[in-house]
């Protein structure tokens, strides 16, 4: 083959003017006319400006049997001790539904419950009021789609963040729902979330019975979680300390506490 020729047949003057027309001027180096790509062509930038997608990969054992769990399964209860990555699993699971078309929008709620001190009256909207509370779901969040896209996604109402009290009434379709810190809801309000879920709908449950802010005996989770045991088509994730990716002592804390 000619040096003036490429693979494709054309001259190098040909080479020069479809330059000079489709890349702004820049004429490239005869070193590229026998490639089959070019530098300069536009899917090479398209896929320069691609963002890049992180997945999350399991670190335990028990964090895998969730991923699964949460994929094959409508409904999935994840019981476990603090920072054996519930929550962001799950949110994670979410996001991954939510770019992939599989679903319409994301949906969390978290009960409002102070954690052993009185926060008192918080001014602002709804929204505003329940920040203080949501706030690990915004981070979570926030680590899988970045602040800017998780914004406009709330602003359209694609992700929607409610407290428990404004689910009652609903029927969620085409959407993933997580219910957060699931200790703290009453067998009352479990069972009214719990029957939300719709049709093409994901829920997931997450919750530490050893972590409840209720009172003694109103926790509803650690009963229901275990009368859906027996149940085929739900999960149960029972996640131990040795989940926990957080620093090695909060195992070791948790263990004897």
């Amino acid at each position: 083959m000619s040096k003036s020729m490429n693979k494709t047949g054309k001259s190098r003057k040909d080479q020069v003017a479809y330059a000079k027309v489709h890349h702004k001027g820049n004429v490239v180096h005869t070193a590229f006319d026998d490639r089959d790509w070019h530098p300069l062509a536009s899917e090479i930038d398209d896929n320069r400006d691609k963002s890049y997608l992180r997945k999350v990969k399991p670190r335990t054992d028990g964090q895998r049997e969730l991923m699964e769990a949460i994929k094959k399964h409508n409904l999935t209860m994840a019981i476990g001790p603090a920072g054996s990555g519930k929550t962001y699993l799950a949110i994670s699971a979410a996001v991954e539904a939510l770019e992939e078309g599989r679903i319409e929008k994301i949906i969390l709620s978290r009960p409002a419950m102070e954690a052993g001190e009185s926060l008192g009256y918080l001014p602002g909207d709804m929204h505003e009021k329940m920040a203080p509370y949501l706030r690990p779901l915004y981070d979570a969040l926030g680590d899988r789609m970045g602040g800017k896209r998780v914004r406009q996604l709330l602003e359209d109402g694609t992700i929607e963040i409610a407290p428990v009290g404004f689910m009652r009434g609903r029927t969620l379709n085409n959407a993933f729902i997580v219910i957060d810190e699931a200790q703290n809801c009453t067998y009352a309000q479990l069972k009214m979330l719990l029957s939300r879920l719709g049709w093409h709908s994901t829920m997931v449950v997450t919750g530490d019975p050893d972590q409840s802010d209720l009172l003694d005996g109103m926790s509803g989770l650690a009963d229901i979680s275990k009368r859906f045991e027996v149940i085929e088509n739900i999960a149960v994730v029972r996640l131990k300390s040795e989940d926990i990716v957080r620093h090695p002592l909060v195992a070791e804390m948790l263990d004897v506490l």
